[in-house]
């Protein structure tokens, strides 16, 4: 009887050995190794990869979801793929792992699961590559908080995007601002970016490594309103924080302060911010010790100061102080030749989210967004263009995309074209649509935002309700069902 193996025997036994000694030799390499069939259910784990893993016995893991004891664990992908992701970076306990994951095929090769192994302490040469891994994606979430800090200004002149004269003239009257540490007061229509532009003065001035700290003064209630501004001593009045508090003045000390909507501040308020403009200092409630500040004051507004001012409802004195430097931002009726540009702006930043890759505006889309009237500026734009997406199989908005949500100002100017002359139709029943269209032109301006939509029209959020229940609307300003 011959000892020769059948042709073909050999290789598989060799192939069969090699699996095999792989997996024993990467099972005593490594650091833990943890198994999972088709399911996404743990089948096997190693006595070693137990501690990092808070577990006493194999058995607590034998059937559970491997999400249960992995959080974010991609092993089912890759059971459900049978792509491999052989060298990856997992955050476990705190401590970064170098892993490996493999599918695990039948003999017909169909997935049947996934094995992953933990390479990182036995692979001494994945070290250097793991530190320099690991600074990267330190520095990368470093930036991150950085950007989504609230003390911190991302905008840049760059981003405040448009050729016609009106931003034309702004943005050279705010470069002029930013080489100097003079007051600034932005005006325009909600949504027209002062913010942005405010942020940018700041980045492009010597204050830009210190804090943009934004105060929207509406928003604050009168009762609190002081102690935000100039903070509290040490126990001021009954319920203060022991330790005091610092107020947005102290905080922003070097950099910038931006209080919004400033028209609103309380007449008591704005005697104490006047003196801080001219004297650069603060005293905290219930302290009689001033404190110095260095800070630039940015304000903002949409309504005409100058009126409030003859109406008794803020200050000349400070309405002059805050005026040395005074910006216009105009609306985006006044600036339709910019609106490929801003809308194209807009585009690329919702694609930035990663949702909306193959999102484009048409020829027509643009030249039904022309024929707005834009309450809501470019802040309703924006929420047009996501709205439109969100309903959008393509990502290709045309003239159609937008016609149900822009019909109606231009419905009401064009039946009044085309109704008959010497057609009257009764007030009340014009009273009440033109009653309709703000209430639907507001909330769209506001993304369904009843807070803000109500202080657009100048009434209560009760009275914003009620008006929306006698027309039958809801917060997205369409019929309630």
């Amino acid at each position: 009887m011959s000892d020769r193996q059948p042709v073909g025997s050999a290789p598989d036994l060799i192939r069969a050995r090699a699996m095999e000694t792989l997996f024993e030799r990467l099972e005593s390499l490594c650091e833990g190794a943890i198994a999972i069939d088709r399911g996404g259910r743990v089948v096997y784990v190693n006595e070693k990869y137990l501690p990092s893993l808070r577990l006493r016995h194999s058995s607590e893991a034998i059937g559970r979801s491997i999400e249960e004891i992995i959080p974010n664990s991609l092993m089912r992908k890759v059971a459900e793929t049978g792509e491999p992701i052989l060298l990856d970076i997992m955050e476990l306990g705190g401590e970064q792992l170098v892993v490996t994951r493999m599918p695990i095929e039948d003999e017909q090769g169909k997935v049947i699961g996934a094995i992953g192994f933990v390479l990182y302490h036995r692979l001494d040469s994945l070290k250097p590559l793991l530190a320099r891994l690991t600074q990267l994606e330190n520095d990368l979430r470093s930036a991150r908080r950085q950007l989504s800090h609230p003390r911190t200004a991302r905008f840049t002149f760059d981003d405040f995007v448009g050729r016609s004269a009106g931003i034309a003239r702004a943005k050279e009257l705010a470069r002029r601002a930013a080489r100097q540490s003079v007051t600034v007061l932005l005006t325009g229509e909600t949504g027209t970016g002062k913010e942005m532009l405010a942020q940018a003065i700041h980045n492009a001035s010597s204050r830009a490594e210190r804090p943009f700290v934004s105060v929207n003064v509406a928003a604050i209630p009168d009762t609190l309103i002081e102690s935000e501004f100039f903070g509290t001593a040490p126990g001021a009045y009954t319920g203060a924080d022991r330790k005091g508090r610092e107020g947005k003045f102290r905080i922003a000390d070097g950099g910038t302060l931006f209080l919004d909507e400033i028209g609103e501040m309380p007449l008591q308020l704005q005697a104490k911010l006047l003196r801080v403009l001219q004297e650069r200092e603060i005293e905290p409630l219930g302290s009689d010790k001033v404190t110095p500040v260095d800070v630039r004051v940015i304000a903002a507004t949409n309504v005409d100061l100058a009126k409030r001012v003859s109406e008794g409802a803020f200050r000349a004195d400070l309405y002059y102080r805050l005026n040395v430097l005074s910006i216009h931002l105009p609306p985006l009726r006044d600036c339709l030749d910019d609106l490929p540009e801003i809308s194209g702006r807009l585009l690329d930043d919702i694609r930035l989210s990663g949702d909306y890759v193959n999102a484009r505006l048409t020829p027509s889309g643009l030249t039904a967004l022309a024929q707005y009237g834009w309450p809501g500026n470019v802040r309703e734009l924006r929420n047009v263009l996501e709205r439109a997406l969100i309903l959008s199989d393509s990502g290709r908005l045309t003239a159609d995309d937008f016609a149900r949500m822009l019909t109606l100002g231009p419905q009401v100017d064009l039946e009044s074209e085309t109704r008959p002359a010497g057609t009257v139709i009764p007030y009340a029943q014009a009273e009440a649509a033109f009653e309709r269209q703000m209430l639907e032109q507001a909330l769209a301006a506001s993304n369904g935002q009843i807070s803000e939509a109500a202080r657009m029209l100048r009434i209560s959020r009760a009275t914003l309700y009620k008006k929306l229940s006698k027309f039958g609307l809801t917060p997205s300003g369409s019929p309630a069902v």
